[in-house]
């Protein structure tokens, strides 16, 4: 690296540190009703596929690509036998970043580009590295897939030519869980991506679905109806020493670990109609997660930081919402359905319905700002984002 782009760079790093501790953070529970607005950045000197990623991942993260003179950031650079960025703040004068790009592809170059500028920025974990898994239906059967969260470089894991159902990563991002018909009952698999080694996780009379991992990745959650209806579990990772936490005569569905392990959100109709509760994952007492403002509330998602629960209600149509992970109002961001958040606990990948067709798409929660994911992957559901 010449000393001009080592001086730039020890710059960026200090200004970033000023920086980071002087701007504000967003709290998207308190701005989802669509009072953020996007943040006007410059992208310039980037041609092809380069610039198409650049310009697609920022849209995704909140950024409006705008002309030079109307930007508060401005992105310039090339992409020749390298991608080379720099980044300065039009408003301060500051430069946050410069730094080359040598590893991997092209594409790959510009997605890391793309999180340290939104790193930079938003002081928040990129994600544009980042792998999404979901379901494709094939007729009456269906596959587990697997691909870079905007939808490109798409694996089939699985050709079981089966029903399958409830993806869900396992930290680290090596294996995925899922529900498969493949032996001709409802069982809980886990699968190494690597190897394609697949195990049994539960294969219990009756229901064995919903799998969600513990953010340690030593346990996992699920739903089964070894007992009567279906019930809330947790096992160890193997499936050993397993423990019921709810004994409901309603069904219980779709679990979610907070991000300290401690607690599980799970839909439950103890009520009489879905709605969210929480437990213990030692076992107690559910309680009823207020969401004021919406009904029939399933498909729950805890935040990675912790602050909210992303959801899908049921009132006349599909829609996402947002409520604090305490309780309290809940809020409208998007029609669709099947959310789950990027590891900066700010972007949502879910599902919307069109003409018949399930796709994909991705939601900025503070702007709600959406964007199709734009291959046509087939008719995709039940997505989920490795964190």
């Amino acid at each position: 690296m010449s000393n001009h782009w080592t001086l730039l760079l020890t710059i960026w790093v200090g200004l970033a540190t000023v920086l980071r501790a002087q701007d504000p953070v967003i709290d998207i529970s308190n701005t989802a009703d669509g009072g953020v607005k996007q943040i006007p950045i410059f992208v310039g000197g980037y041609t092809g596929e380069v610039g198409q990623v650049l310009r697609f991942d920022l849209e995704v993260a909140g950024f409006k690509i705008v002309a030079e003179d109307s930007a508060q950031y401005s992105l310039s650079g090339r992409n020749e036998t390298e991608v080379e960025g720099r980044l300065t703040d039009r408003l301060s004068k500051a430069s946050l970043l410069a730094k080359r790009y040598t590893d991997a592809s092209p594409r790959t170059q510009a997605h890391a580009l793309a999180d340290d500028v939104i790193s930079a920025i938003l002081h928040t974990p990129g994600f544009c590295r980042t792998k999404i898994a979901f379901k494709t239906e094939h007729g009456s059967s269906g596959e587990i897939s697997i691909a870079d969260y905007d939808g490109h470089n798409v694996v089939e894991l699985t050709k079981d030519r089966a029903i399958v159902a409830a993806p869900a990563w396992a930290p680290g991002r090596r294996s995925l869980f899922y529900t498969s018909y493949r032996a001709g009952y409802p069982d809980i698999y886990s699968h190494v991506i690597a190897t394609g080694e697949r195990k049994p996780v539960a294969r219990y009379a009756g229901l064995n679905t919903s799998a969600a991992i513990s953010p340690d990745g030593r346990r996992i959650a699920m739903i089964l109806s070894k007992a009567g209806s279906p019930d809330l579990f947790v096992s160890d990772i193997d499936g050993s020493n397993l423990l019921q936490l709810t004994k409901t005569k309603e069904d219980e569905s779709s679990p979610c670990w907070s991000p300290d392990g401690s607690k599980i959100c799970v839909v439950s109709r103890l009520s009489g109609t879905p709605a969210l509760y929480t437990v213990s994952a030692r076992g107690g007492e559910m309680t009823r997660l207020r969401t004021a403002g919406v009904t029939r509330c399933t498909e729950p998602d805890w935040s990675p930081d912790g602050k909210t629960i992303v959801f899908t209600a049921q009132m006349g149509g599909f829609q996402i919402c947002i409520v604090p992970a305490t309780g309290g109002e809940a809020k409208l961001v998007a029609d669709g359905e099947d959310p789950s958040w990027a590891p900066n606990s700010r972007t949502v990948i879910f599902v919307r319905r069109t003409k018949g067709q399930r796709s994909l798409s991705l939601l900025d929660v503070p702007t709600k700002r959406v964007k199709n994911i734009p291959l046509n992957l087939g008719n995709c559901s039940q997505p989920a984002w490795a964190k």
